[in-house]
């Protein structure tokens, strides 16, 4: 039977929890931080992204024989642990200066800075460990492995998620054009959740059209992302949302409703979404994909 969303979700908190007791095992005071920072409650988009990718791009839909279904959640872990990491430093003083994320303290409130900034490098060899480990479980040959790292590490460094959020740093109380703001969402979000997409495509051996088409969706899914993420920042609640609203406007941050407003950015929002979806449409089995979608536009935290 195949899973849902909820259950697949399940699946790969059950995969992150138990790696990551057996990998933490004897490394002394980080475990702690690095497992509260991890296990906090998530939505999981980028490993969910994984999956649908992968099954859209001909990979085994429903129960998979053996420990491949371990082997493919561990791989997703990698997407995951990145985005952690980028999570918990971007909540550090020097940074955005947030206090809440995912309903309880950041890790450097909890823990001090020392140990929020450690977690955070602590996270990203984890999670080329992560994919490196799901690679040789799918049986998959090490040049395939040596590019599902280098699609993530691509997408978390300089090129993108690091230089992203830099530059939407350095665009703090400044007047911004929309294609400076594109490029700034680009790279903190659109190019990691696309990786994803990527990833799933390559792990899958699909054919490189299909890997391209998966690429397309991730961009534009990963940009409405982050648009919803700026209304959500001005119209949510933090009971809801997990983390302080109103931060973006407080820190000056260059956002979507700020240059289109809010109605304009919800329209934004919407024109990503088809134009992700219609990327998948002649994909053989997009179905995860649309529901995903369909999640990230429609939420409300």
């Amino acid at each position: 039977m195949t899973p849902t969303l909820d259950e697949l979700r399940a699946a790969i908190d059950a995969e992150l929890e138990g790696w990551l007791s057996e990998t933490l095992r004897g490394t002394g005071p980080i475990a702690e931080p690095i497992r509260y920072a991890v296990l906090a409650k998530g939505k999981r988009i980028r490993p969910l992204l994984f999956v649908g990718a992968w099954e859209a791009a001909g990979g085994v839909r429903g129960p998979i024989p053996g420990n491949g279904a371990s082997a493919l959640h561990r791989m997703a872990l990698g997407p995951e642990l990145v985005h952690t990491y980028s999570l918990v430093h971007d909540d550090l003083p020097c940074m955005d200066d947030d206090d809440l994320r995912r309903g309880r303290p950041t890790v450097h409130v909890r823990y001090g800075e020392r140990a929020a900034v450690m977690t955070g490098a602590a996270l990203l060899p984890l999670a080329i460990r992560a994919v490196a480990e799901g690679a040789a479980g799918l049986g998959l040959p090490d040049p395939v492995a040596g590019r599902l790292i280098g699609i993530l590490t691509a997408a978390a460094g300089s090129g993108g998620m690091v230089g992203g959020q830099l530059l939407d740093l350095l665009a703090e109380k400044k007047r911004v054009s929309f294609e400076a703001l594109a490029r700034i969402h680009l790279g903190k979000t659109a190019r990691l959740i696309a990786a994803c997409c990527t990833m799933g495509g390559v792990a899958a051996r699909a054919p490189e059209e299909t890997v391209d088409r998966l690429t397309r969706f991730g961009i534009a899914i990963g940009l409405a992302f982050q648009t919803v993420d700026d209304i959500l920042d001005v119209t949510g609640s933090s009971s809801r949302m997990g983390k302080i609203g109103g931060r973006d406007e407080a820190l000056g941050k260059a956002t979507t409703p700020s240059i289109l407003g809010l109605e304009g950015a919800r329209v934004r929002a919407e024109q990503f979404g088809r134009e992700a979806l219609g990327e998948i449409a002649p994909l053989a089995d997009p179905d995860r994909l649309r529901e995903i979608g369909r999640l990230v536009l429609d939420r409300d935290r």
